[in-house]
């Protein structure tokens, strides 16, 4: 597999409205494992939690917002347990186990390694990031500048587990390590067998093409991670990406994302004109959305953005049709992949 172009991993969509963590609180004792910062004043913080109103002492750092578990997990349905002799939380819900390891500081989410889940302590009570916990268990989180309300909702998700399996290959000298999702739980196994298929023939050619020695293409004879990340579970669609990062020994390392949106009831791919509901001028659609954001959202852009193709790449999220470019195609490397979220109602 040939990296169309060298990409760097994705910054998170610029659309988040909140960077915001949520704290999970544990048992006293434990904040050795955690990063202990100045003591922070506890706000009063209103939320709407399944439709339901009611205020919870926050604690805001640097524009994000942490507010203790303890106080959610009940109106969420969140399961919580704490092993004393391996320091290790779990949370469960939404068929996905998170494990938050507090001795060593590491984090995963149904088997995957995941970051962005640093836990801080105060009063014995240990932090994690509102939005990393909830939107990877399966919720949607919004805030209302108005009310100054945050809002919280689990997401209406397609009824199946996605669980995290892994390769790897250490010849050569080199060190190549992917996780590649296996979906179970489908009623129709013949689909469910036909996705796992292909993700993990994706991976094991991506593990086998970086263990070769071809001086023609950027991934041979590399390092190699690869993660994955589902992004849409919803009505009947699955989307999710993977993305590789490869050290060739260059300067700096190259990646790539690698999109794919089932069709849960056959097994094949959507395309883009078939997520924008078969519309004739879904290209226009698009281009005119991504140059009013280009300008709202004041990119500095290396080159005038025209038009994307018809066959783009992208994948889907809660909130529409995420189009996104390659390092140095709209924007200057150092900004990533630029991303755009088109809304689902663009195309109605």
């Amino acid at each position: 597999m040939k990296f169309k172009q060298h990409k760097r991993l994705g910054l998170a969509l610029a659309t988040a409205l909140l960077a915001s963590p949520l704290v999970m609180s544990l048992p006293a004792g434990h904040a050795a494992a955690a990063v202990t910062k100045a003591k922070f004043s506890i706000i009063d913080q209103s939320f709407s939690i399944e439709g339901v109103k009611s205020n919870i002492g926050t604690i805001n750092s640097d524009g994000s917002t942490y507010i203790a578990l303890r106080n959610l997990n009940k109106a969420l349905g969140l399961g919580t347990n704490f092993d004393k002799t391996t320091q290790v939380v779990t949370v469960t819900g939404h068929n996905r186990t998170m494990k938050l390891d507090l001795k060593n500081n590491t984090a995963t989410l149904n088997g995957q390694v995941i970051t962005g889940l640093q836990v801080i302590t105060q009063d014995n009570t240990s932090y994690l990031p509102l939005r990393s916990l909830l939107e990877r268990m399966g919720y949607e989180v919004t805030y209302t500048s108005g009310s100054k309300q945050i809002g919280i909702k689990a997401i209406a998700e397609n009824k199946l587990t996605i669980q995290a399996h892994s390769l790897s290959d250490n010849s050569g000298g080199k060190k190549r390590f992917v996780y590649y999702p296996v979906i179970s739980g489908m009623d129709n196994t013949e689909v469910q067998t036909k996705i796992n298929a292909l993700l993990k023939q994706e991976a094991e050619k991506t593990i086998a093409l970086s263990s070769q020695h071809n001086e023609y293409d950027t991934i041979s004879n590399s390092n190699l991670k690869g993660a994955f990340e589902v992004t849409y579970n919803e009505k009947g669609k699955l989307s999710l990406y993977t993305y590789y990062s490869i050290d060739s020994g260059g300067a700096h390392d190259l990646h790539s994302l690698v999109p794919h949106t089932f069709d849960l009831n056959t097994g094949n791919q959507f395309s883009l004109k078939d997520v924008t509901e078969g519309k004739a001028n879904y290209v226009t659609i698009i281009n005119d959305r991504i140059k009013k954001q280009i300008k709202d959202r004041k990119l500095d852009v290396i080159t005038p953005f025209k038009t994307i193709k018809a066959d783009q790449d992208f994948y889907l999220s809660h909130n529409g049709v995420v189009i996104y470019f390659t390092e140095g195609e709209l924007m200057g490397a150092a900004q990533g992949l630029p991303r755009f979220v088109i809304p689902f109602s663009a195309f109605k």
